[in-house]
């Protein structure tokens, strides 16, 4: 009897050798005449772990890492291809504790099927959702994403059902669906995760929204560093269409369809939905001016219903599942899940999705097990390079929108990344005005000069020149970049600068800065 061993194909376990492990199982299973089917899964983010291995047993699955190519004979001597006891076992993969305290909801796939195999995804539940919807009107679908309080994961956090309900109401002969996949901010993986993992779920998301609003082609704009995403997306988009999930007759629905997969030019302000949407017209990514908003005339003028990938793979869970299912979780207006990305310093790094209202120092310490270095946490930023810096104080606040609004701070896209008590904070300020003047599109003056001068004002804050002077110039500087840039680009620059300058007074050589914005 065939044993089944499961390997992830993940890039992140790729890049700590899966491919080598997976090719001595394949290697020693045939030198001992054993028989195995090797199936190449997402992961189960659990990075510190990868490559995990994973054996399906009559009790579960067994998992092993992390493992390397020269552990592969010694859990073959230890039986592991069923079950046995091996210094690398981590026992039964759902009873992790790491898994376990989880609400997998969006990531219910990731690590456990073949995210090529149709047949696998429909057996976990897979398009569900769009028989669902087939059966019901453009504006019953709209209907049910509004009722769920399904918001927009991307960062900006606003209601997926108005934007739909937007769409749905546009008068045009044509309609778009475009997946946002730029994912670019620091310490963020969960949409690489997902399209490497599940591709099938984020394409059903995506005809689902194509019924709910009569559009008929869609895009998947995907960052040019994720080669495999792209190349696994591609792949899933013909197993779609053989399989009659995609084209011009959906599940004999007469209902149309097509989807691709557009590579990104590289510009981290692409993740800016008009700067993306310019790229993908073939011009350089610019910011647009607002109105007129993208779901009235977005992609080539045309009305677009633009949603990032967790958004878009939240809706078929929600449609097979009812709005009142997915709404059940999370607290006040953040409703169901987030996949949260834990880097950084930290000892165990990864994905984890959790409901809204589960506070930070449970995710740095029951979760990610404190920092790798062994030194005390300083400070933490939530929600990519231009989130705020949060110290201890306010770790115990839930993570949910409105709560992290109070903060001065965002969830964004849902990254953590960790920083000990070595970290200059005077420096991090600096690195994301640096940031800021290198990304930047140039369009708006406040956030192309603005982010220049900040560079240089906290050159001479660090070297102390003229300090007081150059703090007040420091702040009146982040106050123009955020009310007067023309995206979050620059306005949300001045998160991290003031957060830093607020809470960690003692790193710009001051006792108390007075400032007031964060």
């Amino acid at each position: 009897m065939s044993v089944k061993i499961f390997v992830p194909g993940d890039s992140a376990a790729l890049a700590l050798g899966a491919d080598d492990v997976a090719q001595r199982i394949s290697a020693e299973a045939a030198r001992r005449n054993i028989s195995i089917t090797l199936v190449r899964n997402g992961s189960r983010g659990m990075l510190w772990l990868e490559p995990l291995v994973e054996v399906q047993t009559e009790q579960g699955r067994i998992a092993y890492g992390p493992v390397t190519a020269d552990d592969v004979a010694s859990l073959f001597d230890a039986d592991f291809q069923q079950g046995g006891a091996h210094e690398l076992s981590q026992g039964l993969t759902e009873e992790m504790a790491y898994l376990k305290r989880q609400e997998r909801l969006t990531f219910a796939r990731v690590g456990i099927t073949d995210p090529l195999s149709i047949d696998d995804y429909i057996e976990h539940e897979g398009y569900k959702g769009l028989r669902q919807a087939l059966t019901l009107a453009a504006a019953a679908i709209v209907q049910q994403v509004t009722e769920s309080g399904l918001r927009g994961r991307g960062g900006a956090a606003f209601p997926t059902g108005i934007k739909w309900q937007t769409v749905l109401k546009a008068d045009a002969a044509q309609k778009y669906i475009v997946c946002n996949a730029d994912e670019g901010d620091s310490g963020t993986f969960a949409d690489r995760m997902l399209m490497e993992g599940d591709p099938f779920v984020l394409i059903e998301g995506m005809t689902i929204a194509a019924l709910a609003v009569g559009a008929t082609q869609g895009y998947i704009y995907v960052r040019s560093e994720y080669p495999h995403a792209i190349a696994v997306l591609n792949k899933a988009i013909v197993v779609a269409r053989a399989a009659n999930y995609l084209g011009s007759d959906i599940l004999g629905s007469a209902k149309t369809f097509e989807l691709e997969v557009r590579k990104a030019a590289g510009a981290y302000v692409c993740g800016e939905e008009t700067a993306m949407l310019e790229s993908l017209e073939g011009r350089r990514g610019i910011v647009r001016a607002k109105p007129p908003l993208p779901a009235i005339e977005g992609l080539f003028g045309k009305p677009t219903v633009i949603n990032n990938v967790i958004s878009l793979a939240s809706v078929p869970i929600i449609m097979s599942h009812g709005a009142a299912f997915y709404k059940d979780y999370g607290m006040g207006r953040s409703r169901g899940t987030l996949p949260f990305q834990l880097a950084g310093n930290i000892k165990q790094g990864g994905l984890i999705e959790k409901a809204f209202g589960v506070t930070l120092r449970e995710m740095m310490y029951d979760f990610g097990g404190g920092a790798a270095s062994g030194r005390a946490i300083k400070a933490v930023q939530v929600g990519g390079p231009l989130g705020a810096y949060l110290p201890e104080a306010q770790w115990d606040t839930p993570m949910d929108y409105e709560a992290y609004t109070a903060l001065w701070a965002v969830l964004g896209h849902g990254g953590i990344v960790v920083h000990d008590d070595t970290a200059d904070m005077a420096k991090l300020a600096r690195y994301a005005m640096k940031f800021c003047a290198i990304e930047s599109c140039g369009k708006c003056t406040p956030c192309r000069i603005g982010a220049v001068r900040g560079v240089e004002v906290l050159d001479k804050v660090i070297a102390n020149q003229d300090r007081p002077a150059q703090l007040t110039l420091l702040t009146d500087l982040c106050d123009t970049m955020l009310n007067g840039s023309m995206c979050a680009m620059g306005g949300m620059t001045p998160y991290p600068v003031l957060s830093a300058l607020k809470h960690f007074p003692q790193d710009f050589g001051l006792a108390n800065t007075g400032v007031q914005h964060a």
